[in-house]
């Protein structure tokens, strides 16, 4: 898993939780070695980006330690700029990286987003940027250090075709140590070396040499056998309870032989493997379509596009009824987000939704949630008073929500499971048109064939945004409109 053969970081059993009920790691160890490429691997909410926050320190171990030299420079792409961070310029942003004033700092700039393929004058303000141009500033303000170690969570999120490709080439160059969160098993095989597995349920890390594919099967391996062990154990205990049974029922010296084959049986139970909660996926579920739906939903005459850093007004044919789904196509920059938000709000010129419409909107940095909510009082406030406490809870099991988290602010949930609350959100709005913007990034891969297979059943008029080329795939799409070819 390594191209030298110095260590440089190292987890020494170590132990981190969030709260009693939040347990992330436990005794966990593992070790890196200098110019080592790997991928971090774990469902949503595991504590992929917690193991990030320990290794730069910004939090600390409950137990154990996390070792590196001290002289080691780090740096982390973050998968969202921070709500706080929106309104400084590109300068100022790239100024964070740096605990000290750096007086070339606009050379080193341009410099890192010519890396990053990205034009971005200066003065612009973060919140100015589309969704793919803001995931290459993270990783041009992670790279303008030249870190000794490279930490990218989810580093494709929100890249189209060409950025992917550029990345990709990069990092395949890259001389350095990079560990990388991402559920993009195709980028992560083009230059990994191995995989750092964090086990939900055990709370371990566990590390592998091969690639994303080849640690999927092991791990599928591993499950298969465990359950097949748990079906043997299962029929020995069943059997031996049925003989305890019986001869507990004869009394005298049978009872004794009961008792001893009871002791037996509670050996047995301690041997049986829970089921692994990295196995679990979400359930099956359908958005509901709200009633009524007649005719034209919505219509499109014209939209913005922005190019060389300017909206320009473009004129287009687009027309959605139930059932039939919109495909948003383009390169990063372009406007794609801005025209979903301007027609989730309804501000979108060129753009008819007929009257009583309810839109659901997907939003793929989340902001149409309450950060400070938890996430009962946000599916609670949705659902209305016609909505059982049971059924509630029973759809919330159902997108992997525990009785603990529904009881956890939003703000504290993983970027992963605010995703996926956004879908059990959707179910219980039950809209006339679905507006879907990066729905994919952060999701758990297992969850990908179930959320297209409720997208194909959705029957009202949908718009779509999606970069994962795989996921498109499954998804019956009626019309595309390429905002880059306009």
């Amino acid at each position: 898993m390594a191209n030298g053969n110095e260590v440089i970081l190292r987890f020494n059993s170590v132990s981190f939780e969030y709260g009693p009920e939040a347990p992330i790691l436990d005794e966990a160890s593992f070790s890196l070695r200098r110019g080592s490429k790997v991928t971090l691997m774990g469902q949503n909410g595991a504590g992929k980006s917690t193991i990030f926050k320990l290794i730069t320190r910004e939090i600390e171990p409950e137990d154990g330690s996390v070792t590196f030299d001290n002289n080691l420079s780090m740096a982390t792409a973050k998968q969202v700029i921070p709500r706080d961070w929106m309104d400084l310029t590109v300068r100022e942003f790239f100024e964070k990286a740096f605990d000290e004033k750096i007086y070339d700092i606009d050379p080193r700039i341009d410099k890192v987003l010519e890396v990053v393929n990205l034009s971005a004058p200066h003065e612009r303000e973060l919140k100015t940027f589309s969704g793919g141009q803001q995931a290459r500033l993270l990783l041009a303000q992670a790279l303008i250090a030249n870190p000794d170690i490279l930490l990218l969570d989810e580093p494709t999120n929100n890249l189209d075709k060409e950025g992917i490709e550029h990345l990709t080439k990069f990092l395949i160059e890259y001389k350095k140590t990079c560990i990388v969160i991402s559920h993009d098993a195709d980028f992560l095989n083009s230059f990994t070396h191995g995989v750092l597995y964090l086990d939900v349920f055990t709370k371990k890390i566990e590390q592998y040499s091969g690639d994303y594919f080849d640690v999927v099967r092991e791990i599928s391996a591993r499950l298969e056998r465990e359950r097949r062990e748990n079906a043997r154990l299962q029929k020995e205990i069943q059997e031996r309870k049925e003989k305890a049974n019986f001869f507990a029922q004869k009394g005298g010296h049978m009872r004794d032989v009961a008792r001893k084959m009871k002791e037996k049986i509670g050996e047995l139970e301690e041997n049986v493997i829970d089921v692994r909660q990295e196995d679990r996926t979400i359930r099956n579920f359908q958005i509901p379509t709200q009633e009524d739906l007649i005719g034209s939903i919505i219509t499109l005459s014209s939209v913005s596009v922005i190019k060389n850093h300017k909206p320009t007004a473009k004129k287009v044919k687009v027309e959605l009824k139930k059932k039939e789904r919109l495909l948003l196509t383009g390169p990063n920059g372009i406007g794609k987000t801005t025209l979903l938000e301007q027609l989730a709000s309804g501000k979108a010129k060129g753009a008819v939704i007929a009257t009583g419409v309810k839109i659901g909107y997907y939003r793929q940095d989340f902001s149409t949630l309450d950060f400070n909510a938890t996430v009962y009082k946000t599916l609670a406030d949705i659902a209305g008073d016609g909505m059982t406490d049971e059924f509630l809870r029973s759809l919330a099991s159902g997108f992997l929500f525990t009785s603990d988290l529904l009881k956890a602010k939003i703000g504290l949930l993983s970027e992963g499971q605010k995703g996926l609350l956004l879908f059990a959100y959707l179910v219980l709005q039950k809209p006339g048109l679905l507006i879907l913007d990066e729905p994919t990034n952060h999701i758990n891969f297992r969850h990908l064939p179930v959320i297209a297979s409720a997208l194909n059943r959705y029957e009202g008029a949908m718009i779509l945004v999606s970069h994962m080329k795989e996921f498109v795939k499954e998804i019956k799409i009626d019309q595309t409109l390429d905002l880059g070819e306009l």
